[in-house]
Order: C-alpha cells, then structure tokens, then sequence
C-alpha cells in the first residue's frame, strides 16, 4: 500500500549551546568603588595638605600645638602640630603644616618670629596678643632656593622684606642711648629705624645697621655724616646759650640723624650696607677731619683736675688737636712729681698747606721748622679752664714773653714740647710771694713804735684837756667862749677814747696796719 503521508521534512539537528559569562562579578563592585574612592579622598587630602616644616624657637613661651597660628599680613598660612625639646635640651623644636601652595613662600630668606607684647626703642608692638594669645609672623624672602627648615629671629624684624628703602652700617665706640627701632631723622624728619646692632669681635667698636626708607636713602652718599641726637644739644659760646633737637620723641628716647653738606658736588647715592661712622654729636661731625696728625707730649707739673683725653688743644682759641692719654710719674732720683699728657696736632688747622709740598721730606722739615720758631717766639702750652660750672679743664698754646728760654729735642720719642704754668697756678705763686714779702716785714717793731706814738698822742690829749680846764675858769658859764670851749673839749675826748681803742686793738693785731681789720672791705 502505497504511503499517501508524503515524504518527511527534515528535522533539525539539536546544539548545547553554552552562554558566556561576564569577567568581573557583580561582587567586585562594591570593594572596586571603595577603592576608586579611596583613592580620590587621599589625593584630595595631600593636594588639600601643604608642606610641612621645622622651626627652632628659643623657648616655647606661648606656643601650643594645635592651637598657634602662622600669619602673613593676618592670613593665617599654617599651624603648628608639634613642639619638642632638641636633643641637647637647650631649643625647641617645632613642627608646622602650612597651608596648600604655600610652597613658594618656604625659600632660603624666609623669617619667623613669634609675636608678643614688646616695648622696643619708640615703638610698641604685639599689644593683640594680649586677648589673642601669641601667633608666630612670617616675613616671605626673594631667594630662589626651597628650604623646609628654619630658625626663627628672637626679635620680630624692624624693616620687612617689601618696605623700599635701603640699610646702611654706621661705627661708633659709644652705643650710647640707641636701641632697637629708635628713630632716623634727617633734618628733623623721621625717615627710618635702627634695625639691630651688635659689638664687634675685637670689643672696640659697635656695628648698628638702620634703614632708611626711601625716597630719603637717595639723600645718603659718602658726604653724609651721622651722629647721635638723643636729648638736648646744648651748647655755650660767644653768641650766647643754643640748643638743639630733633624731636620730642628724641628727647625721651634718643635717635640718630644725619645731614648731607650742602655745599660741594652733589653726589650719587651710597649702596646698600656702605658703612659710615656715628659721631656723638653735630659739632663733632663737621669737625674738620684730622688729615696728618703729629703726637707730642707735655709735662706738667701741677694738678690737671677736670683734663681727660678728648679735651681739646687750642692755638688761641683755634682748636688745633686733642688730648689723648694722660698719666703720672715720679722721678726716683728728684721724687718729683709730674703729669705727661699726649696730644695729637694737625698741622694743617695752623694754616700750613703741607699738600702743596712735593715730598714727605718737604713736609717734615716745614714742620719742624714752624714748630721751632713758635717755642723761639714763647709759644707754650698751659692748662685752662674751659667751663666753670663743670671744672672741665683744656690745653691751650699761647705767646708768653717772659717764658724762660726753651729748644725742641727732635730726637726724643715722642717730641716733648714746652709748658707753662697755669693761670690759676700763677696766681698762687704771685700771692705766695707777696705773703712771703709780707712775713718779712717787722710788724712787732712796727707795732711798738705806733704804740710808742700814740701814748704820746694821749698824753699830749690829757694836757690839751688839763689847759682847757684851767681856761674855762676864766670864762663865763653862759658865754659863747664857754659853750665852744665845752664843744672843744668833748671833742678832744672822743679823739683820746679812739686813740685808746686804736692803740689796744693794734697792740693784739699789728698785721692790721697792712691787712685791715678782720671782717671789713678791703
């Protein structure tokens, strides 16, 4: 029978057909996120972090960790983290994390300082610090080269980095009164501070650096001259009494000043940190300065009370050098006493021109030669009183004729020059002599011939009086005769009673008869 189905359709074939699976499990997820921001959250927080650095304090007098502030220009750029002890025990160290990009700011010339309460020279600082507790302040430097590690100043910096306005160094033996921000004035205008000081190594001399703020620094060449204008400048003289002054607040607390001369080139500016010397006064600034000084010595033999070195040598009334040691000596041989002073001349302030002179050669003997005439002409030196209120005493070089005759050893070292008595000790000589002339004369015998004389004179009185009294029996009691006899007769009395008080008094004093009597005129 036939198959009326038909043929069959072909059946497919049947295929596994295997699903493929993701790499990453659903449960990586989570922990893959945490990471990712984990990750961020720590870049955010070094990128958000500035650096860190060190600061070594003398003490820790105010700071706290956590809590001290670093400021610049009252922004706060960092906080200290910690503080520790150093490792000899004799700093602080500090740690502080600044503020992010705060990185230029850490270069080789950058300062720290802690800010207090301050009092120095004119100015008061820190006075914030009373409610807010010390900050440390941050004065950002130029340099070029990163630094992480600092010391900090142990006093805030009178001048910062961005003032304009130049330092200058001035040499001074004496620091006087000056201190740490006391005023510069010029031409009694404050135009800067002293900025620090220091003594030099070899203990002579002060090195003081102050700044001046510009445009002033451009009035400051190698003419100028600075000098020390605290309190009052007083000074009498011919014209009268004059004082000087820079301001009020120099009188309290003293400053420097300084001047340019105003005549002469004008000339360019000085550079920074040129050093100039400090005067201790005006007067002394101007001084002409001393271009060949020559050293002499001289002896006296009297007292030289109220002479010390810098006492000025004068040439009538010319200052023509000062004194500069004094000392004692005593002969072994003749015990005698005597007081060598140095002093120091400049030929030049006598009117010689020695500049115009070829050779030292020329110059040595013009002044040998100058010298010797002077001494041949009764040139010396002799002490003087140069202010009665202080007793301060001065050499002075003057013409005495009756000088005995004196010659200049130019061999001995240094050159002795001729002296002469002082005033006040001519003076005694001269009332020495004349009491010695006065001892001399024979006041005894002096004083017996006057008694002699006038008991003579009382007996010659008493007979007047005896004649009269016989007389003015003859004459009537009421008479004109009578009444001048009376007035004669008291008359003679009174001369008889001086007589004998004259002649009493001179026998106890017979000096009197060339001194005067004791307590009255002369």
């Amino acid at each position: 029978m036939a198959d009326e189905r038909g043929p069959l359709q072909p059946v497919p074939v049947s295929r596994t057909v295997v699903k493929r699976r993701s790499r990453i499990s659903v449960v990586w997820i989570v922990p893959i996120v945490a990471a990712v921001v984990g990750v961020w959250v720590a870049v955010t927080r070094v990128m958000s972090e500035g650096p860190k650095i060190t600061i070594v304090f003398d003490s820790a007098e105010g700071l706290e960790a956590g809590k001290t502030k670093i400021h610049y220009k009252g922004v706060d750029v960092g906080t200290l983290t910690t503080i520790r002890l150093s490792d000899d025990h004799k700093r602080v160290i500090a740690t502080a994390e600044m503020a992010p990009r705060s990185e230029p700011f850490l270069v080789e010339d950058t300062r720290f300082w802690v800010v207090r309460p301050r009092v120095s020279g004119a100015t008061v600082t820190g006075l914030g610090t009373l409610i807010s507790g010390s900050y440390i302040a941050m004065d950002i430097g130029t340099s070029g080269v990163r630094k992480r590690d600092f010391v900090a100043l142990e006093t805030p910096p009178i001048v910062s980095g961005e003032t304009p306005g130049r330092f200058f160094i001035l040499k001074t033996g004496d620091l006087g009164s000056l201190d740490t921000g006391i005023p510069i004035f010029f031409r009694r205008l404050q135009v800067g501070q002293v900025a620090g000081y220091e003594l030099d190594k070899d203990g002579r001399l002060f090195t003081i650096k102050i700044f001046v703020q510009a445009p002033y620094d451009q009035y400051v060449n190698e003419n100028t001259r600075f000098w020390q204008a605290s309190g009052v400048d007083m000074e009498l003289s011919a014209s009268g009494l004059s004082l000087r002054t820079q301001s009020v607040l120099s009188i309290l607390v003293g400053g420097v000043a300084f001047e340019t001369p105003a005549t002469g080139p004008i000339l360019p500016a000085a550079d920074a940190n040129t050093i100039f010397a400090l005067y201790g006064s005006r007067t002394e600034a101007y001084a002409p300065p001393v271009r060949y000084p020559q050293t002499y010595e001289l002896f006296f033999k009297e007292s030289v009370r109220g002479l010390a070195p810098g006492a000025p040598v004068e040439f009538r009334g010319i200052q023509i050098g000062e004194v500069a040691d004094i000392r004692a000596q005593i002969d072994a041989k003749t015990m005698e006493f005597s007081v060598p002073v140095t002093i120091r001349l400049d030929p030049e302030r006598l009117g010689v021109k020695v500049l115009d002179l070829g050779t030292s050669q020329d110059r040595e003997a013009l002044r040998k030669k100058m010298i010797d005439n002077l001494v041949a002409h009764g040139v010396r030196a002799q002490l003087k009183t140069g202010n009665l209120l202080t007793g301060s005493v001065f050499v002075a070089f003057d013409f005495f004729p009756a000088a005995p005759p004196a010659q200049v050893n130019w061999n001995q070292q240094p050159v002795q020059l001729p002296t002469f008595p002082g005033e006040l000790q001519a003076a005694e000589a001269k009332v020495t002599h004349i009491l010695d002339k006065l001892d001399q004369l024979p006041l005894n015998e002096i004083g017996d011939h006057l008694q002699k004389s006038l008991d003579a004179l009382n007996l010659t009185l008493q007979s007047a009086r005896t004649t009269l009294d016989n007389a003015s029996r003859y004459i009537q009691p009421e008479s004109v005769q009578s009444q001048e006899l009376d007035s004669t007769l008291k008359e003679i009395s009174g001369a008889a009673s001086s007589v004998r008080v004259l002649a009493d008094y001179l026998e106890r004093h017979p000096d009197a008869l060339l001194r005067g009597k004791a307590g009255e005129p002369k």
